[in-house]
């Protein structure tokens, strides 16, 4: 009896995967005619009725589409994008050469796998974005009109719903803007979907809209692509703003892209804090819209005409005041080049190792913000460490004047762990679901060995207004 033959690819940088059972005599093939008719066109409903793929991982399977292949504006795949190439294990393999199979047990049959992994670092930033939101769009395009049906209705009752939905009356723009960005910002700003469900590394507008759905959420650039993903469908009109702690201005856009195209981020601490936070300028009917829909430690800010000029302008250096977990922060919004944010959210979704980790440690955004409770993870091997991080969380929060408890495993039955649980239950499910795999990631990047706590803080109400 002749084995099945296992087809499994893999990105580098994102951990994606997919795993497919090619069809008998396709295993003869070159890696580039594999790649085409399992990867780039294939026949997703028959390779799910044949068993051939499970259905959880075909939605893999096309998101990995844009990962290799460009788009034109009308959505569909073209060419590799250039600098793309495949390895097995250590040995490149190229496009013209059959990929090896190897025998492997899995549940307890014999299979012969033929591992590839996309290496895509060669890669530069030639997204076409609107091939790319139009492709995402159409996959699934009931579920996205219903979400944005259900908002509306929820917002504004039935029949102001209708008459947005229409397009025909009167600041329909505006109306249907306001309703999905607090939509937005009412979801959980949190990181702890990264290790929970489909593990993304890191989330694309669409997937944050699904995630949204599924009653996750994201942090602010996901957020912020979200947005934009759903109301450029409806043709209305934005672009990116960047914003950042202390910073009024002028945005060191050379130095950005820079930093985008060497990825040397030493000493560049000052210039990074541009790119700390993420918004959204629309243009409605000549007016301007300053929008940002992050939730956590972010007020909900929706400022339209003049408000919304004096926030971009350098000249009146006007600022949201934020707290930043423990500190209150001077957040300043800038214009900018789009080529920057685009090209920001394509390097973290595909090209820094563990930005997953990032999020979490080295951004400090923790495993979630809510506006009363931060819950971050606490990892160490040593028990020197655990001593050492402990006593720095208790010291920058006594000074700060907030409550703060730290638990040297991962649970919450502490005074503010099982008063967290009580406010935010669905959160605190989701956090205690993480540790397995949040852990795992830990371990890959830092070595084998650790241990995990959480620290819960609570604290005071996040800033709102304009300084």
């Amino acid at each position: 009896m002749a084995l099945n033959h296992i087809l499994q690819v893999a990105d580098m940088v994102t951990s994606r995967s997919f795993a497919v059972r090619i069809f008998p005599g396709d295993e003869v093939l070159p890696l580039c005619s594999l790649l085409d008719s399992y990867l780039k066109k294939p026949d997703i409903d028959r390779l799910v009725e044949d068993s051939r793929i499970a259905p959880e991982s075909s939605e893999t399977l096309l998101s990995m589409q844009d990962l290799v292949y460009l788009s034109s504006d009308d959505g569909y795949l073209g060419a590799m994008f250039n600098g793309v190439s495949f390895r097995q294990g250590e040995t490149p393999i190229e496009l013209e050469e059959q990929p090896v199979f190897r025998p492997l047990i899995v549940a307890d049959k014999e299979v012969l796998l033929g591992g590839v992994e996309i290496d895509r670092l060669g890669v530069g930033y030639d997204r076409n974005w609107t091939g790319f939101a139009r492709r995402r769009w159409e996959r699934h395009s009931a579920e996205y009109r219903a979400f944005v049906a259900e908002t509306l209705e929820s917002v504004y009752g039935d029949e102001r719903a209708a008459e947005i939905e229409q397009h025909n009356s009167p600041g329909w723009k505006v109306d249907l803007v306001r309703a999905l960005a607090s939509r937005i910002w009412e979801s959980p700003f949190e990181n702890y979907s990264r290790f929970i469900g489909h593990k993304l590394v890191y989330k694309s507008g669409d997937e944050t809209v699904r995630s949204i759905m599924d009653r996750g959420g994201g942090i602010c650039s996901e957020k912020v692509q979200a947005l934009k993903f759903l109301t450029d469908h409806f043709g209305i009109e934005s672009e990116y703003v960047l914003a950042g702690a202390n910073v009024p201005g002028p945005v060191p856009e050379d130095r950005l892209r820079e930093l985008l195209s060497t990825f040397d981020f030493r000493f560049a601490r000052r210039h990074m804090r541009y790119w700390q936070h993420t918004a959204l300028l629309y243009h409605i009917d000549g007016v301007p819209v300053l929008v940002d829909a992050t939730n956590g430690n972010v007020p909900f800010l929706f400022e339209e005409g003049d408000s919304a000029e004096r926030l971009l302008s350098y000249e009146s250096r006007t600022f949201v005041p934020v707290r930043m977990a423990v500190h209150e922060e001077k957040f300043y919004y800038h214009r900018v080049a789009q080529d920057i944010p685009e090209n920001l959210f394509f390097a973290l979704e595909g090209w820094i190792p563990h930005v997953d980790l990032v999020q979490v440690f080295d951004n400090e955004l923790g495993l979630c913000i809510t506006e009363d409770y931060m819950v971050t993870p606490l990892v160490y091997r040593a028990e020197k460490t655990l001593e050492r991080l402990t006593r720095e969380y208790t010291q920058v929060c006594d000074q700060a004047g907030l409550e703060c408890e730290v638990s040297p495993t991962w649970e919450m039955e502490t005074g503010l762990g099982s008063a967290f649980v009580e406010a935010h239950p669905r959160a605190a499910a989701k956090v205690m679901a993480a540790r397995e795999h949040l852990l795992a990631r830990y371990d890959d990047c830092h070595g084998f060995g650790h241990e995990a706590g959480l620290v819960v803080i609570q604290l005071r109400d996040p800033g709102a207004g304009v300084g």
